[in-house]
């Protein structure tokens, strides 16, 4: 028996979210405190006492969501990964997890990479819609044949694929995809067409913080978005990482990939239980719990 530990991204946060954790736990509560004076404001305030909607901006959602993940993490007792994973932003948290990284350059990656996608939207009003109920193929092929800005972005389980792009783009493959058979086409309530070209600004910007910062090797592999494959090089784990802002989440491969390579056990290390659905959707036999 294999245990993989993945961690959720964007989406999963919620108020009041690592409050508990806080308050029971004083390892926690050192790294929640250090996290306030890494970051330069108080995160806590807003995780703990904010509204919906103050979780809901990029810049304080993505720290947010690092945090529940990485310090939730920490005080697993007996935490022997045989291998992790990240969906998009949660990438940053596996990477903690596995040593890869040091928390306190996680945190720092992950708001500049906030910043910059947040930034990245600004210039280019986008969006991104979940389409439910068509074969891959099926979308990549339409996409393809609409002449805005629109890409497979998502691919969380079969049957549930995301677009991302320029908004225009996104409105027209949605009808598109009605027509073609979809059970839905849903436009989603986010900032931007994140995993797209229209966040190259944002990539170019965060590889040169990336490239900047020390990678260590890991205790165990991780998959990452853009193969979709086990990684343990330090310099593969940088490069994917720089790449995954405009390639695609690869999840449903990942999670295909982890089960070939014996994981039967998926633990999600983080606020939520949606990659536990999606786990379980991609693989019914898998054994999926919450940290």
């Amino acid at each position: 028996m294999k245990r993989a530990y993945i961690f959720p991204g964007q989406g999963a946060q919620f108020p009041g979210m690592g409050k508990e954790l806080f308050e029971s736990n004083d390892n926690a509560k050192a790294l929640f405190n250090a996290a306030n004076e890494i970051l330069g404001f108080n995160i806590t305030e807003i995780m703990f006492s904010g509204t919906a909607e103050d979780l809901v901006q990029t810049k304080v959602t993505q720290p947010a969501v690092f945090l529940h993940s990485v310090v939730l993490a920490s005080t697993i007792t007996d935490f022997r990964p045989d291998m992790v994973a990240g969906h998009s932003l949660g990438e940053l948290s596996a990477l903690v997890a596995n040593k890869s990284l040091t928390f306190e350059d996680g945190l720092n990656l992950v708001y500049k990479r906030a910043l910059a996608m947040q930034k990245a939207c600004e210039m280019n009003p986008s969006t991104m819609a979940a389409i439910l109920g068509l074969d891959d193929q099926i979308v990549e092929d339409s996409c393809n044949e609409i002449d805005d800005v629109v890409v497979a972005a998502n691919y969380n389980c079969p049957g549930q694929l995301v677009i991302s792009g320029s908004i225009e783009g996104v409105n027209k493959a949605c009808t598109l995809l009605t027509e073609r058979g979809a059970k839905r086409a849903l436009v989603l309530p986010v900032g931007g067409a994140f995993h797209s070209p229209l966040m190259e600004p944002a990539r170019t910007e965060l590889a040169a913080a990336i490239e900047a910062t020390t990678f260590h090797a890991p205790i165990c592999p991780i998959y990452q978005n853009v193969t979709a494959s086990a990684v343990s090089n330090s310099n593969e784990i940088q490069a994917n990482l720089i790449s995954q802002l405009t390639a695609p989440v690869r999840w449903t491969q990942s999670v295909q990939q982890m089960v070939a390579d014996g994981a039967t056990h998926f633990t999600e290390v983080g606020p939520g239980k949606v990659l536990s659905g999606l786990v379980k959707k991609i693989h019914r036999e898998a054994e999926v719990d919450q940290a």
